[in-house]
């Protein structure tokens, strides 16, 4: 796109409040897009080559919607934390491997998708948010769910394709957890203790692909109070 087309390009979205340049080959963050900053509700550039996000993105105070999937991101900056209203944030398939501390002031994030990155602990980060339904943290390098993970408000926790071993019994406390994904991990049969079966409110629950042939957690104990809940749940869906 040359330089008339961004300028009609960015006109537009300070219209609609919307900016996508997906697959545009980009290397760096376009600066013209801070001339619409206070306009813009959704930012999408999934599919570039983008390495850092700058500490400026802080201008965009009224984003509710960030994607930039598929670049080169490494680190975040400490800024993203300001951009409070945010509701979506997708990550996914970037080489993030830590996440700031600062992220845990975006109370209103509804879906949060850093699937296919580098992070090899659990980001404690997005507990206490009320509003948080979906964290999927899929295909990195996640050792453990670790203490303190029962401060978790989501709907769905997706650790799909880690490296998980250990799972702390405080997934137990999280208030709405209904679909816990740990499919294709390295978790042991009995590292699904019988608090987590018998006291969360987990009504799905995969685990193929772990250390243990699935059809054995049929035999452990609190696995009658966990179909319970599926059967309630499965109910309620016909």
């Amino acid at each position: 796109m040359g330089n008339s087309g961004l300028k009609q390009h960015i006109e537009n979205s300070g219209k609609t409040g919307v900016f996508q340049m997906k697959d545009a080959g980009l290397a760096e963050f376009p600066p013209e897009i801070y001339h619409i900053a206070a306009n813009l509700r959704t930012l999408d550039m999934s599919g570039n080559k983008i390495s850092q996000l700058p500490g400026k993105i802080a201008t965009f105070s009224g984003l509710k919607n960030l994607t930039f999937s598929k670049n080169r991101l490494e680190t975040l900056p400490i800024e993203l934390g300001q951009l409070i209203k945010l509701e979506t944030l997708n990550l996914n398939s970037n080489q993030i491997a830590r996440i700031p501390s600062s992220v845990s002031q975006l109370k209103h994030l509804k879906l949060v998708n850093l699937s296919e990155n580098n992070l090899t602990s659990f980001p404690l980060e997005f507990c206490d948010m009320k509003h948080l339904d979906v964290l999927n943290l899929s295909k990195n390098k996640i050792t453990e769910a670790p203490n303190g993970v029962g401060k978790l408000q989501v709907v769905e926790l997706n650790l799909n394709q880690n490296q998980v071993r250990v799972l702390s019994d405080d997934i137990a406390q999280c208030p709405r957890l209904k679909t816990l994904r740990l499919e294709e991990n390295c978790i042991a049969l009995q590292t699904i203790t019988p608090t987590i079966l018998k006291e969360s409110s987990i009504s799905l629950l995969s685990v193929d692909g772990n250390l243990f042939d699935t059809k054995d957690l049929a035999h452990a104990e609190g696995y009658t109070e966990y179909m319970e809940r599926y059967t309630a749940t499965k109910k309620k869906m016909y």
